[in-house]
């Protein structure tokens, strides 16, 4: 085979190294013993808005460590890599660390997927009303539902009482014994932070009730307000994503979420909710199994009979309860 060189044999094969032989895998991951914590204050698309204990500000993403687990405003994280903070720079999110409580809600009442809206939050403030737009008391109630379910303390804030007067909405929630604030204009925001203060609390509520604004005047932050469309009496979305910000001063933090037009609660298991009713859950033991409280064979009413509660906190539990299968 002259004029084409030598004849080529097996000792002449290229072989690829494999991708394994140099660095073999494991499913050991590094323990990051030395990294940052941080707290998130936004996620928007992939990234994390996280503050470090010096106050300063950096953006992180997920970490492969993580695998499937999802970072939720308000999470306490670790962070290792860039921790500059400049404009370029990138710090990765390797661990989430325990939640104590976790504020969740479902697309609706038969999507078993839970979407988390926040963590560590302690308080839940449902921003509503008293006119344009009107009180939606089913969505209340839900928004109750899911603040006792995360063993939330709940808040009712009531904006626009210069406008209606909260005597109907307080009567019809008055049984529940829920704290509340009225606020008109700026009278009121004072009373607010005060209830604010030392806590991490959520605020709720649909759109077009004023929640931006009071989130404006409470941390001096320039959240976009909104107007009320005259005809229809509704809202349009103003906050688009949810946002921790810091009251003045470090006491306390605010987080803003979008306004809600459902708030679905398929995750919901009654007995949690009754349990935030102390007056009534000493009469659970006598109720069949499987009783949702809102049937002929409960034992609450046998046990209300006794004197142990009130009809009144009865009938709100039951509304409560069915609010979760009821169409917002």
């Amino acid at each position: 085979m002259a004029g084409r060189g030598r004849e080529l044999d097996e000792d002449d094969v290229r072989v690829r190294p494999g991708r394994g032989k140099s660095r073999p895998r494991t499913k050991d991951r590094p323990a990051h013993e030395a990294a940052a914590a941080g707290f998130v204050t936004a996620v928007d698309r992939g990234r994390y808005t996280c503050r470090l204990p010096d106050a300063s500000v950096v953006t992180a993403m997920r970490a492969r460590e993580l695998g499937r687990k999802g970072v939720a405003v308000g999470d306490d994280v670790a962070l290792v890599g860039d921790l500059a903070g400049g404009p370029d720079a990138l710090a990765r999110i390797v661990r989430v660390e325990p939640r104590r409580t976790v504020l969740r809600r479902t697309a609706d009442d038969t999507d078993p997927v839970e979407r988390v809206l926040v963590a560590n939050a302690d308080q839940l403030v449902v921003v509503t009303s008293t006119t344009s737009p009107e009180p939606r008391p089913r969505l209340l109630d839900r928004c109750l539902v899911a603040a006792y379910d995360a063993g939330l303390v709940p808040l009712l804030c009531i904006t626009k009482v210069d406008l209606e007067p909260p005597d109907a909405l307080l009567a019809a929630y008055g049984a529940l014994e829920v704290p509340w604030v009225a606020v008109r204009r700026s009278e009121g925001v004072e009373e607010l932070r005060a209830r604010l203060q030392g806590r991490a609390s959520v605020l709720v509520g649909h759109s077009g009730v004023g929640k931006s604004t009071l989130v404006n005047a409470l941390t001096g932050a320039v959240r976009t307000t909104g107007s009320v469309n005259d005809v229809t009496g509704r809202g349009r979305h103003t906050s688009t994503s949810a946002v921790a910000l810091e009251l003045p001063g470090g006491e306390g933090w605010v987080i803003d979420t979008p306004g809600v037009r459902s708030f679905g609660l398929a995750h919901v298991d009654p007995t949690r909710v009754v349990a935030a009713f102390p007056d009534l859950a000493g009469g659970l033991e006598e109720c069949p199994r499987g009783c949702t409280h809102d049937e002929p064979e409960c034992a609450l009413d046998a046990w209300v009979a006794t004197g142990a509660s009130s009809p009144a906190r009865l009938e709100s539990l039951r509304r409560l309860l069915r609010s979760r299968t009821e169409a917002v």
